[in-house]
């Protein structure tokens, strides 16, 4: 067999090629992918053959790609999403697929939106497996790499290739232990009061949504965390507050107190987000419908 016989690459084959490059590890790929270890070893394999380079040399712990791995990550991309697209018009039954999709999300609408939605598929018997990363601040190229499929977010990135509409609408409230205080009453009572704030991976704060205010004048935070889940512990008993959405009351804030700001703000958005290549796709529609009506439900 020729090392170049290109009818070697399918789909598949480069799939697992662009998750190795993301990943850089081998046992991370195969994580990703529900596969062993060994599957993925032996697809490395046959792309070395057909593509004729390494693509991957061993450094520490993980894998570091070559000059001609890191040039065929776009085109690899770029080939398939026209795989992709050849399925856009076909005919869809959500009971005959099995739907399978990555999400890029915060706590509060992962645990707002997709029990209940995963909940109702079971029970129509649809098939769907959910995988969830964290958002952060989002950046456009977790669409573009076909790292996720779809982000929830409140902080919606930019770009022609990157769509977004918006699924929720909730004002910005204060979140507090009423057994240990009462909520700041005005701008200077809430700028000095200490605060619990979220700090995502990437160094931004969470403190982005808080919009039209001078936020220079509100003191640093006490406490930093990295999700929203560890908030009730740090406030429940203590003077802290955080300044979160009302939605959070459904969720991860739900044992604590809450009351208005106690001045003017905008209110917070939260937007799905998905790169044009899901845009015709019918699953990819149809589960967009399905995220749109829960996100109604929980507003009405």
């Amino acid at each position: 067999m020729s090392k170049t016989d290109f009818t070697d690459l399918d789909g598949k084959v480069l799939r697992t090629f662009l998750i190795i490059l993301e990943e850089s590890s081998v046992s991370k790929a195969a994580d990703r992918l529900g596969v062993t270890q060994s599957a993925i070893s032996h697809t490395l394999a046959k792309l070395r053959q057909v593509l004729g380079d390494p693509l991957f040399v061993r450094s520490g712990q993980g894998l570091t790609p070559t000059e001609r791995a890191l040039s065929l990550k776009e085109p690899v991309q770029q080939v398939l999403d026209g795989m992709r697209a050849l399925t856009d018009d076909r005919p869809f039954d959500p009971l005959a697929e099995e739907i399978s999709i990555q999400i890029a999300t915060n706590d509060m609408p992962r645990d707002l939106i997709f029990p209940p939605l995963l909940r109702a598929f079971r029970a129509e018997g649809v098939r769907l497996r959910l995988g969830f990363i964290p958002s952060g601040v989002p950046d456009p190229n977790l669409l573009r790499s076909d790292r996720c499929q779809l982000m929830l977010t409140p902080l919606p990135p930019d770009g022609p290739d990157i769509f977004q509409k918006r699924v929720l609408i909730s004002p910005l409230m204060i979140f507090y232990d009423a057994a240990r205080r009462t909520p700041p009453d005005n701008w200077q009572s809430y700028c000095e009061t200490e605060h619990v704030e979220v700090r995502f991976a990437d160094g931004r704060s969470s403190r982005a949504v808080i919009r039209g205010v001078d936020q220079s004048q509100i003191r640093p935070p006490t406490v930093t965390l990295p999700h929203f889940n560890a908030i009730p512990s740090f406030v429940k008993g203590s003077d802290l507050i955080s300044t979160d959405t009302l939605l959070m009351k459904h969720g991860p804030l739900a044992a604590l107190d809450c009351a208005p700001l106690p001045f003017e703000c905008e209110q917070v958005s939260i937007y799905m987000v998905w790169h044009q290549r899901s845009t015709n796709d019918p699953a990819h529609r149809w589960l967009r419908d399905r995220i749109e009506a829960v996100a109604a439900a929980l507003q009405d």
